[in-house]
């Protein structure tokens, strides 16, 4: 599965909380708890992070979606099989990225609100 493209830059994906975001803001760069337990930051493509989002999110309503500029990232970028169970809608076969390391800021081209639809299903915000 490719990463979504935007004016031939590769792009992935990272739900976090609004919070967290303005947390990592603060220090320069983000990490997510998943960090210090598997060693890496979960992130998605476009066509995965609604999969992945209504499966491990839902319900939640103060979440933000980092677009992450690849050539950007700071820390090693790796495109891994998912870890653990996957998420419906997710091949065992597809490749997730996954980030060793912390996001730089710098590597975030956006910051979109991740809101959900009347039955509570997620949207995919215009990239």
């Amino acid at each position: 599965m490719s990463p979504y493209f935007f004016k031939e830059t590769k792009l992935i994906l990272h739900i976090t909380s609004n919070n967290e975001w303005h947390e990592a803001q603060t220090r320069g760069a983000y990490t997510a708890p998943s960090l210090q337990t598997e060693g890496f930051i979960h992130c998605s493509t476009d066509k995965q992070v609604l999969h992945v989002a209504n499966a491990f999110y839902r319900g939640r309503n103060d979440l933000v979606l980092l677009v992450i500029d690849e050539s950007k990232l700071e820390s090693e970028l790796k495109w891994e099989p998912p870890a653990g169970p996957p998420a419906s809608g997710i091949s065992v076969t597809d490749l997730f990225p996954h980030v060793f390391g912390p996001i730089n800021v710098t590597a975030v081209a956006q910051v979109l609100d991740l809101k959900s639809d009347s039955s509570g299903a997620y949207i995919l915000p215009p990239l």
